[in-house]
């Protein structure tokens, strides 16, 4: 953590002073690239629970992760006075899974026990004012012990004539390639090392659709809509699934699925203070499940520097065609798991957020605008629980 901290200070104090350039009074735009804003955001999950899918839906889930983003934003106007914008996205996550120890079970400390994680992200969008139209995209790159993700999406936007609505489409799509790292007492393949583990992929294909509207002063909502293809190997290699006989075997999942997300936001400002912003989404897929989630957000603004933002929400799904508990399987069923993500279960995550934005900045500083600290618990009906913390440093 003092290293990523030290880091962000020693290009935060090069960026400094590369974006002082005098102020146009003019209204004449800058074709010259410009530091918009840096993004520093470091947060700390922690859970606990007793249904491992690694060991067969039993089991410790105690997992810890740190995780720490590095977010610059950037623009510049061209010669037909679009704002083109640029996003570098660095990522890094570090995390320990009693679970994931178990992929051999014979061991004190397998390789899986601790991981670390990087994800880069580049994004550019042009914004045509004039015509009220946004188009973008972005490549990204995930890498860890066993996975490796390519990323790509391709974004547009379009105001309505009157500024008060807008619709966008979003295209994405993943193309991983996982290692199969069956659990120890089922490989074949000998005493095979991180660089010769067999190899399958998993595609993952996604459109995005929603649109905003103005209603009033007061009221604004958006409708959206997503429809997700993945194809490949969609199982996770070192899950194990016990039979009712005793027998131990891997996690087998259908080669396809197709997800439908729906839902509608709504914000509302209830005077100078209060923000009350809901929203529900509908879920279903053609594995069985079919979740429904519910949330509610209420940012209070205390005075002009600071502001609370309690928030709750509810979340419940059905059970995948192909879950089982632990030993309740049978040899009839050709596709099987016992990762409870695909049970049913119901859900409660709950907390807080604190932004802080002084007028003269942070530290005395007007270059670091705000601090926002965010704390939420998380709780399911099935033996499970989780604490998250973050924090987002912004410096302009």
């Amino acid at each position: 953590m003092k290293r990523i901290l030290f880091t962000a200070a020693a290009i935060f104090s090069i960026l400094y002073g590369s974006a002082q350039a005098p102020a146009d009074s003019s209204g004449f735009k800058s074709r010259k690239l410009k530091l918009e804003e840096i993004n520093l955001v470091s947060s700390y999950y922690k859970q606990d629970g007793n249904n491992a899918a690694v060991t067969g839906g039993i089991g410790s889930q105690k997992l810890a992760d740190i995780a720490n983003v590095f977010d610059v934003k950037l623009t510049r106007y061209d010669k037909k006075l679009r704002k083109n914008n640029f996003g570098i996205e660095l990522g890094v996550d570090h995390y320990t899974s009693a679970s994931s120890d178990k992929v051999d079970l014979s061991a004190n400390s397998s390789a899986s026990h601790a991981e670390t994680r990087f994800y880069p992200t580049f994004s550019w969008s042009r914004v045509n004012e004039q015509k009220g139209t946004t188009i973008g995209g972005a490549l990204s790159s995930s890498s860890e012990y066993d996975y490796q993700s390519f990323g790509g999406n391709l974004s547009f936007a379009k105001k309505s004539n009157n500024k008060n609505g807008e619709f966008t489409a979003k295209f994405q799509t993943y193309l991983d390639r996982l290692k199969i790292i069956l659990p120890v007492e089922l490989r074949t393949y000998g005493n095979a090392t991180q660089r010769n583990y067999p190899t399958s992929a998993r595609n993952t294909y996604a459109a995005s659709f929603s649109y905003s509207q103005i209603i009033n002063e007061r009221l604004q909502v958006m409708l959206l809509a997503d429809a997700v293809q993945q194809n490949g190997y969609l199982s996770l290699p070192f899950h194990r699934v016990y039979f009712s006989d005793g027998s131990v075997h891997q996690e087998n999942l259908p080669s396809s699925r197709i997800k439908i997300p729906l839902g509608l936001r709504a914000s509302y400002f209830a005077g100078d203070r209060f923000i009350v912003k809901t929203y529900y989404r509908f879920y279903t897929d053609n594995w069985g499940i079919i979740a429904h989630t519910l949330d509610l957000e209420v940012p209070v603004k205390v005075t002009s520097f600071f502001s609370i933002s309690p928030f709750y929400r509810f979340y419940s799904q059905t059970a995948s065609n192909y879950f089982a508990a632990y030993k309740l399987h049978t040899a009839k069923t050709l596709y099987h798991t016992s990762n409870y993500d695909q049970s049913a279960f119901y859900s409660n995550f709950f907390g807080a957020g604190f932004r802080f934005a002084p007028p003269k900045g942070l530290f005395g500083n007007p270059r670091f605008s705000n601090l926002e600290i965010r704390y939420g618990h998380y709780v399911k009906n099935i033996n499970f629980n989780a604490n998250i913390i973050s924090m987002n440093l912004t410096f302009k």
